[in-house]
Parts: C-alpha cells; sequence; structure tokens
C-alpha cells in the first residue's frame, strides 16, 4: 500500500508540474507510461480525486517476453500476424493490445534500410580490404578519385511532395500524383575527389568494356585533370563487368593510372553513393517532363555539390573502415 501511495503522490506531482508547463498529451502519456485514452484534463481530475492514473497491464511479463520473442524472430511480420502468432501461444489480448505492448518494448514500425545481399565469401574479403586499409588516414584517402554509376527516373518512387486532403478525397484528381508504368530514366557516370565533383556523362546505351573505356577517355581523364593536376592519384570504381574486363585493365596499365582493389556489393565504402542521394533528395521537388529536362535538372543539382561537402565524404573513409571491421565484414550504416 506504502509503495502505491508514494508512487501515486509522484505521478500527482509530476502531472501537475507538466500540466501547467503546457505540455501536450503525447508528452504526458510518454512521461508516465499512461493509458492512452486518457488526455491532460482526465489526468488532472484524477489526479484531485487522488486516484492512479498508471495503465493495468492485462498481460504478465511471461507474455510480453513471448511477443518479444516473436517480434524478434521475424521483425518484418505485420500487427495483425504478430496479433495471431501470440495468441495461438495462448495469451488472451485484443489486437489493439498487442500494438501496444509492442510499442512499449520500444519497437517502431519504419521503412527498412536497403542494403547489398552479402555471402559469407564476400563478407571475409571485405573484412580482409578493412584491415588492410585501416591505417590509411584522411590525406592518403584525398589521393583517390571515386567514381560511380546510378540511375535517375522521372518518378522518384514514393518519394516527393505529400498532399494535403480531406476524408473522402483520396480519389480526388486534385489529390493525385500521376506515374508511369516504365518512367523515362536515364544512367549517369560521375567522379569526385575530396576537392571537388568532375564532368557527369550520360550513357545512352548498355556499358560495356568499349563503352566504359570511352567514358574514361573523354570524362574521367578530363576530370582527373581537372580536380589533380600534375598529383598523383589512385582511381576508383567497382567490380561491375565493364570495369574488371581484361581490356578495360590494360586501359589502366596504357594510360599509367592505378586502379584502387575493390571488395564486392561495397556501395557504403564509396562516399560518391551518399552524393548521388544529395543530389535525389535535391531533385525531390523537381518536375522534369522528359528525359532532356531531366538531364538539365541533374546538372544543375550536380554543380550545386560543394567543395565543403565532398571534404566532409572523403574524410569519413576511415570511419567506413572501422566501422566495416567493426561489423566483421558485414553491411554498415554509411
Amino acid at each position: 500500500m506504502g509503495k502505491t501511495a508514494d508512487f501515486t503522490v509522484v505521478q500527482k506531482t509530476t502531472i501537475d508540474t507538466l500540466h501547467k508547463e503546457g505540455k501536450t498529451q503525447r508528452s504526458l502519456q510518454k512521461r508516465l507510461a499512461v493509458h492512452r485514452a486518457l488526455c491532460p484534463s482526465t489526468l488532472i481530475k484524477r489526479r484531485r480525486e487522488g486516484k492512479d492514473v498508471v495503465e493495468k497491464k492485462c498481460t504478465s511479463n511471461r507474455d510480453n517476453r513471448t511477443l518479444e520473442k516473436i517480434v524478434k524472430q521475424n521483425p518484418f511480420k505485420n500487427v495483425g500476424e504478430i496479433h495471431k502468432e501470440w495468441t495461438a501461444a495462448g495469451v488472451s489480448a485484443s489486437r489493439t493490445t498487442t500494438h501496444r505492448r509492442v510499442q512499449d518494448m520500444g519497437f517502431s514500425c519504419r521503412i527498412p534500410c536497403v542494403k547489398p545481399l552479402l555471402n559469407n565469401r564476400q563478407r571475409q574479403k571485405r573484412l580482409v580490404w578493412a584491415k588492410d586499409k585501416k591505417d590509411w588516414t584522411a590525406a592518403e584517402w584525398s589521393k583517390v578519385m571515386f567514381s560511380d554509376e546510378s540511375k535517375f527516373c522521372i518518378s522518384f518512387g514514393n518519394q516527393g511532395p505529400r498532399v494535403w486532403r480531406k476524408r473522402g478525397e483520396a480519389q480526388n484528381p486534385r489529390c493525385l500524383r500521376s506515374s508511369v508504368k516504365f518512367p523515362q530514366s536515364v544512367m549517369v557516370w560521375g567522379a569526385m575527389s575530396s576537392a571537388a565533383v568532375g564532368l557527369l556523362c550520360f550513357l545512352r546505351s548498355e556499358v560495356n568494356a568499349a563503352v566504359y573505356q570511352d567514358v574514361l577517355e573523354h570524362f574521367m581523364l578530363p576530370a582527373a585533370d581537372q580536380l589533380y593536376g600534375d598529383a598523383d592519384l589512385i582511381f576508383q570504381q567497382d567490380l561491375a563487368p565493364a570495369h574488371s574486363a581484361k581490356a578495360t585493365s590494360t586501359w589502366f596499365k596504357d594510360h599509367g593510372i592505378p586502379v584502387l582493389n575493390w571488395p564486392a556489393n561495397s556501395s557504403d565504402l564509396n562516399p560518391i553513393e551518399n552524393l548521388w542521394g544529395i543530389v535525389k533528395r535535391k531533385m525531390r521537388y523537381a518536375r522534369p517532363n522528359n528525359a532532356e529536362e531531366l538531364k538539365a535538372t541533374i546538372r544543375a543539382t550536380w554543380a550545386l555539390i560543394t567543395p565543403e561537402q565532398c571534404h566532409r565524404l572523403i574524410n569519413s573513409m576511415p570511419h567506413r573502415i572501422a566501422a566495416v571491421i567493426q561489423a566483421k565484414g558485414a553491411p554498415t550504416k554509411y
């Protein structure tokens, strides 16, 4: 009784203080772990009447541990599937209670991050590569010219602006966003250093070894002169077939350009991937009508990349290496 009374006094004081500070209902709920149906005015009323405002749990700690195990076993289940499996285990609870308990455990439903699939062999190679480069400084990484291709579409999927609408207006033409089954798109090649970005190349056809060497000749070499001048550089590229072809390797040897060895499926190690992300986010509200307008928008947005952004991304390489080692070769947050 004494413990409950002391807890109620604490609740009363906290509610009164937060209410006077003008805190919202959500703040009170989060701070006090109270039932969602209780609004601030109700909380104050119950406080004055000396009643406890703590939500009464209808499930035991054992039931909750079972629920947490279900969620962790397959975090991609929806609430309905989780509820069905939980009640099948002998727990008596509603779907709403299931949802609430999952949230109380700290789980939130979010769009999952997408990472390349890595097998054990690839993870081991990434780990060996990272350990080999762990002593490289940011100054050494500044000698590397990073490159990559990226695809841009006129339709950006679920990205883009949201719409303000009233109930029942979901199908109103003014609230709809047009989409096409096969949106126009362009493939772009680009390169960057710690100082700036190079020229973009819009690829007109599928990239084979011959096409890629043409890109290197007319875009990579001018970019190298622009970004490095007479200084030494190391060129980075992924392991796409056109990049690793024997004819392409011969081209680099003939031009005296060293190529950085690179592990497979390691986009998280390439800072230019982050630049593509910056460009696409800046283009989120752009509405090009055709491929030419899309190219113009990409060029204009690419030109807005600042030297500070490039420098910051290259300086992150030691942190990326450390993250790969810590993850034992698995994908990282980058």
